[in-house]
């Protein structure tokens, strides 16, 4: 009961960053394909935007709690992760993981232990941040430099209520734009200063880090309403167990006071006799 009332109090201010978070990163989202729309057939477009050509390599970004007691959160995600690599590997591609978050390194190191390239730690972390969100863009975006890897895939859970969280896969390099937001120009015709392609250097990365950003806001948040849940099904349990150990207990004590009562009884008749 107490650590549902921790976590209920920290979910409203998880809850509410969460939700703040959501516009800017639709929005960054929707800028940011209105630019993509005009150059991304170019081969002067960053190799962000563009990719490298191929996708053979995929890096599975995967983002889980630090922290247990939360009922199938983490193993959710890990197992939205482990589908993910599964169809990967029998199409022929390779699979490499990025942890954040212990609970996720702990669970997919059984499988694919060769196969993590690093594991983020955010258990220091009070409140999360854009320079946590930024510091792994970057090693991310590091790797991308050194062609370590050709696709990368977002995966955190998205959330929506107390007993709903959703866990959700999102493809950040290249990043792929919701058709929608290309056709908000509305055909008409912007002129950029600086160019196009020199906005897009500047505002890629931002995305990616943006991005991470958002999916730990909504982990966040989605583990504090899941542990309320499993904090609440763990109480109530609680209580069925003790109510039935009581009747038990209560059963096997008049019991054995019926069975004393007996013995004394039948004693006595015995001596009358």
């Amino acid at each position: 009961r107490a650590m549902q009332m921790v976590a209920a109090s920290k979910l409203r201010r998880a809850q509410a960053a969460a939700e703040a978070a959501r516009p800017y990163a639709t929005q960054m989202d929707k800028v940011l394909g209105n630019i993509a729309a005009a150059i991304g057939g170019l081969d002067t477009a960053p190799r962000l935007l563009r990719g490298s050509g191929s996708d053979n390599v995929h890096l599975l970004l995967v983002c889980t709690a630090e922290r247990g007691l939360c009922g199938p959160f983490n193993t959710a995600i890990v197992r939205l992760a482990r589908e993910r690599a599964t169809s990967l590997t029998a199409a022929g591609k390779e699979v490499k993981f990025f942890c954040v978050g212990r609970k996720g390194y702990d669970q997919l190191r059984r499988l694919y232990g060769k196969q993590i390239i690093e594991m983020v730690d955010l258990r220091a972390a009070r409140t999360l941040s854009f320079e946590h969100a930024e510091m792994i863009a970057e090693k991310v975006i590091a790797r991308f430099e050194k062609f370590e890897f050709d696709v990368c895939t977002l995966l955190f859970s998205r959330f929506r209520s107390v007993i709903a969280q959703i866990p959700t896969a999102q493809q950040i390099i290249p990043p792929v734009f919701d058709a929608k937001a290309t056709d908000a120009l509305g055909g008409a015709a912007y002129e950029f200063e600086p160019e196009a392609e020199d906005i897009l250097r500047d505002l890629l990365p931002r995305n990616v880090a943006v991005q991470i950003l958002r999916a730990l806001l909504e982990n966040a948040a989605s583990f504090y309403g899941a542990q309320m849940s499993a904090m609440d099904n763990a109480t109530r349990n609680a209580g069925d167990m003790i109510r039935k150990q009581t009747l038990f207990y209560n059963r096997t004590r008049q019991a054995m006071i019926t069975k004393e009562l007996i013995e004394i009884i039948s004693g006595a008749e015995a001596l009358r006799s």
